[in-house]
């Protein structure tokens, strides 16, 4: 195994801080717990299924939304539990056609997504925390420090939301990507309990292959991932191409450096005609150089990989700049030559701060980890 891979202490592989509820939350059930709470209340197993299906096919909000349930029985649930969404207190229209959505939480903090449609698709930006723990220098949400995680249910509702506040016919695929606020793989135990109720072809039914987590490198997390039999598929936020200019910028390849991360990822198992996906950040001056695009085909042909190259999104106080056309093109060119699938993603939401690394809800200058 490669040196790096299995350090002795990392901070950010201790749990963020959780949300304690007060009380019962089938929001926050997936379909085998909703069939036992059901269970445990004297009603049959199959009382949870209809539950599972009101809230996550109908998105159902309010117990009398329910008429599939007797009325004796919904003001049961209605005394013992509570149905709670986040709420959508601002959404921000962009020029693109991408709306940038702030939603509150049940305990006041605010979080952000992004909806972004596509003509043939819908592709859904979630965050997965309330902040960052990975203090990544680029991106505005690091600005925040960690605050805590968000629950399965709370990264469902976002979901439930933006589907709700924008039309959207049955036949267009949804796709979901975790690069909104936060480190997925930081909180994966809830990631995946979101991604399984998702997935649930008695709900939403969303295909996992349309279903993407983005990672700045977590490499614990990665390799936990790798051991779930459904899962969604991997993108790396990797941003720079040697140890010692990753490290300034991302302070995870402090602790698992570029060979850790090509290792894990050789021994990531993939599907047929599955790839990584490599999210590279174009920093003018800084990370778009000629080397560093022959040093990121290298780094990319060590195992099944598409690149995506995303010109800086600027932001307050970030100090970088986005590159030039010419350059863009010059790497592009580069890379394809290699023998690499290579595209340049535009990222939706720049005029209402809603684009990659721009998400911020909390104030700045909150102390970085």
């Amino acid at each position: 195994m490669t040196a790096g891979l299995e350090p002795k202490t990392f901070t950010w592989d201790s749990p963020a801080p959780e949300l304690a509820f007060s009380q019962t939350r089938p929001t926050e059930m997936n379909r085998e717990e909703l069939r036992a709470w059901l269970t445990a209340l004297g009603e049959p197993a199959f009382r949870g299924d209809q539950l599972f299906d009101g809230l996550h096919r109908h998105r159902f909000s309010a117990w009398n939304q329910f008429t599939n349930l007797s009325q004796a029985l919904r003001t049961k649930l209605a005394a013992t539990a509570e149905l709670s969404w986040p709420e959508i207190t601002e959404s921000v229209p962009s020029e693109d056609g991408s709306t940038k959505h702030a939603f509150r939480l049940s305990d006041g903090k605010q979080i952000e997504g992004v909806h972004m449609p596509y003509g043939k698709r819908t592709t859904l930006c979630l965050s997965s925390q309330v902040g960052c723990a990975m203090g990544c220098t680029f991106c505005a949400t690091g600005l925040m420090g960690i605050v805590r995680n968000l629950s399965a249910g709370e990264i469902v509702g976002q979901v439930m939301a933006m589907l709700n506040a924008h039309p959207h016919p049955a036949s267009t695929p949804v796709n979901l990507v975790f690069m909104g606020m936060g480190e997925p793989l930081h909180n994966l135990d809830n990631v995946m309990k979101a991604f399984n109720i998702l997935t649930d072809a008695g709900g939403l039914g969303l295909s996992p292959r349309r279903i993407t987590v983005s990672t700045s490198g977590l490499v614990s997390g990665i390799q936990r991932l790798a051991t779930y039999p459904k899962r969604p598929r991997l993108a790396l936020s990797l941003n720079a191409t040697t140890d010692d200019y990753r490290s300034r910028i991302m302070p995870v390849n402090r602790v698992w450096n570029l060979a850790a991360l090509a290792e894990v990822l050789r021994r990531f198992p993939l599907e047929k005609n599955e790839r990584i996906t490599l999210e590279y950040v174009l920093l003018q001056g800084v990370t778009d150089s000629l080397e560093d695009g022959r040093r990121l085909a290298s780094f990319a042909q060590a195992f099944p990989s598409k690149i995506n190259l995303i010109p800086f999104n600027p932001h307050e106080g970030s100090g970088f700049e986005p590159p030039t056309e010419a350059r863009i093109n010059q790497l592009c060119g580069l890379l394809s030559k290699a023998g690499l699938i290579v595209s340049v993603r535009r990222s939706r939401g720049q005029d209402v701060a809603g684009a990659c690394g721009q998400l911020v809800r909390e104030a700045r200058g909150t102390k970085r980890p």
